[in-house]
This record gives C-alpha cells, structure tokens and sequence, in this order.
C-alpha cells in the first residue's frame, strides 16, 4: 500500500518513479527474455540493430550504451548462435559492420510480442489512449534532449 500512495504523490521526483518503474520492468522482462534464450543485454543489441540494421561494432557500442570491450563478448555469442553477422565495411575495410539475421529478426519479433504484452498487462490500469499517450510523451521526451543517444556509461 506504501508503494502505491508514493507512486500518487505528484510532488515525488520523476526520477524516483521512473527508477521504481523501471525496477519492476527489468524484474518481470527477464523471464521473458530467459524464455527466449538471450540476456539483457544481448536483446539490447538485437533491439537496436532491428531499428538500425549495418551499424559498425564502435557505433552499436555507443547506440546500445554497452563498453566496446564487452560488447564484442556479446556480439560473439550471439554471432555463433546465428543471430547476427558481422561483415567487413567495404568503404573503410578496418571497420566491420553488425547485421540481424533472419534468425535474429525472428527472435526479435516473438521477444517483442511477449515485451508488448507485459507491458500492456504492467500498463492495465491506463486506457489504451493513455499507454500511447505516455509512450509517446516519453519518447519526444528522449528525442528533444538527446537526438542521437547519450554516450555510453563505463561498465
């Protein structure tokens, strides 16, 4: 009961919120990424290369906010699954780019349906409107203070 009076008080730091929230997220999307075979952070990069498919490793480092050192672990696993593929940048032969395979974009998919559906269950007591309206406000928020993304955090 606590938790839910603390989550009505308007005058509660947004960061407060967002840090319970997001809290509760993580705790109730692990299951579903378990069930689906990949970590955290592995579906990270699958999300962002779903978005953005042909980054070089530096730039899915950065987008995905991982440590270029950890990710090529990452990037490695996932390669040897078949999820990924990784080719040489043939306008600079240094740089090598990173793109989803179909096996990939499949498990992408059915993580993301699952995703969708505990948030929507997680989001229940907002009206459809609503879940898109904060969705929305959420990400114009994100857009207008870092177009590109932050950089990434040292791990």
């Amino acid at each position: 009961m606590v938790a839910m009076a603390e989550a009505e008080n308007p005058s509660e730091d947004l960061g407060a919120v967002l840090g319970r929230l997001l809290s509760v997220i993580v705790d109730r999307e692990a299951p579903i990424l378990e069930a689906h075979g990949v970590t955290m952070w592995e579906y990270v990069i699958l999300d962002r290369l779903s978005r953005e498919d042909g980054l070089t490793q530096k730039e899915l480092a950065r987008r995905s906010r991982r440590d270029p050192t950890r990710l090529i672990g990452h990037l490695d696993a996932l390669g040897d699954r078949g999820l990924i593929a990784r080719e040489v940048d043939e306008s600079d032969r240094r740089r090598r780019t990173v793109r989803l395979t179909r096996s990939g974009r499949e498990l992408v998919r059915s993580a993301r349906g699952d995703i969708r559906a505990m948030e929507a269950d997680l989001l229940g007591g907002l009206t459809v409107s609503a879940q898109s309206d904060l969705r929305a406000s959420l990400a114009m928020v994100l857009r207008d203070i870092a177009p590109s993304g932050p950089e990434p955090a040292g791990d």
